[in-house]
């Protein structure tokens, strides 16, 4: 696939590029469509990025009465639980910003997993398929970050998300976790008009380069298995994780 890689020096930095993306992607799609609707990440790399966004430099240029908040994952747990991606961005973003309740569209981490996936599965479908006639998951943004592994949302090696083509939402158990994960598939995320990922960190330099530049085996590099049918993929990358990158 066509790779668009930005490197930037400092965590300031690279948090203004991903703002300004965000911030761009959004006033287009709310002027051509009239929503913009976005899958954010989990994770530490993005709690910078939305406390950028929910500052006044950005969050006063985004209509968010337009906008539709998704997850690209989800920990299994209750939605004020430290670990859940939830609690996070409603607390670094989505408690900050004039966002309608009804705009929020989260993971239940706190039920039964394989439920959950179901009725997540249900609720992108409802949204995409019945409210706006989209056959697909048509995310204006799905944000990704990625492990040291090579993960993305909580696509991990050789489980069976990262190979699922019809279900858009999927529970897994990470056995060197020890614990369940509700994640977007591939079938979604590569319906996507934009991904953006976002990975910061010296020690996942080996691995991204593998990702980028290795023949595809997305089994063992699940980042891989992203290629959006009809979008566009950037890498947001600090000097760490671009350091094995020659070009």
């Amino acid at each position: 696939m066509a790779v668009d890689i930005r490197v930037y020096q400092s965590t300031l930095a690279l948090s203004h590029a991903v703002s300004d993306y965000f911030l761009d992607l959004a006033d287009r799609a709310i002027t051509t469509r009239g929503r913009f609707t976005v899958a954010l990440s989990g994770g530490k790399t993005p709690n910078p990025i939305f406390e950028m966004l929910a500052s006044r430099d950005y969050a006063e240029q985004i209509n968010w009465n337009y906008v539709h908040v998704f997850w690209s994952d989800e920990r299994c747990v209750p939605p004020d639980d430290h670990d859940s991606n939830f609690r996070v961005a409603r607390h670094l973003l989505l408690s900050r910003v004039q966002i309608p309740i009804a705009n929020i569209h989260r993971m239940r981490g706190e039920d039964e997993p394989e439920p959950a996936a179901t009725a997540y599965d249900a609720v992108l479908r409802e949204f995409f398929t019945r409210r706006l006639g989209i056959p697909r998951a048509r995310f204006d943004l799905v944000m990704l970050g990625m492990g040291a592994d090579g993960h993305t949302a909580s696509l991990f090696p050789a489980m069976n998300a990262v190979r699922e083509t019809e279900k858009w939402v999927m529970a897994q158990h990470v056995e060197k976790l020890d614990s369940w994960r509700l994640t977007l598939t591939p079938a979604a995320i590569n319906a996507a008009s934009n991904v953006a990922f976002v990975v910061t960190g010296a020690e996942k330099a080996d691995i991204l380069k593998r990702v980028l530049k290795d023949p595809p085996d997305p089994n063992n590099l699940p980042a891989q298995a992203i290629n959006p049918v009809n979008g566009n993929v950037r890498w947001f990358l600090d000097t760490g994780a671009g350091k094995a990158l020659k070009d």
